[in-house]
């Protein structure tokens, strides 16, 4: 069985390591909120004299590991606010 969810998903061990990777260090914590965005950087609208020609829309969910990491940020985010005391605000965006 284990055999056909890495031919179903080849990235089916990179995504097991990420969901279970613990993030007990501040500083990789913080590495890691600088890292990954707090949002897809990706999503645009196009305007052109104020009028939306098209909507590039966001590319990251095309990323299969993509919910993995924002995962992993929140994590790292938690970590530094519950365990280390940091102030969520201080933190900002990373």
């Amino acid at each position: 069985m284990v055999m056909s969810d890495i031919r179903l998903n080849p990235f089916n061990p990179i995504d097991r390591w990420f969901a279970s990777f613990n993030v007990e260090d501040p500083k990789i914590a913080r590495t890691i909120l600088r890292l990954v965005p707090a949002q897809c950087p990706f999503e645009r609208d196009i305007v052109f004299f104020g009028r939306c020609l098209f909507h590039i829309p966001p590319l990251c969910k095309l990323n299969p590991l993509y919910d993995r990491l924002v995962e992993l940020r929140f994590r790292a985010l938690c970590y530094l606010v519950d365990t280390c005391g940091y102030d969520l605000e201080a933190l900002g965006n990373g």
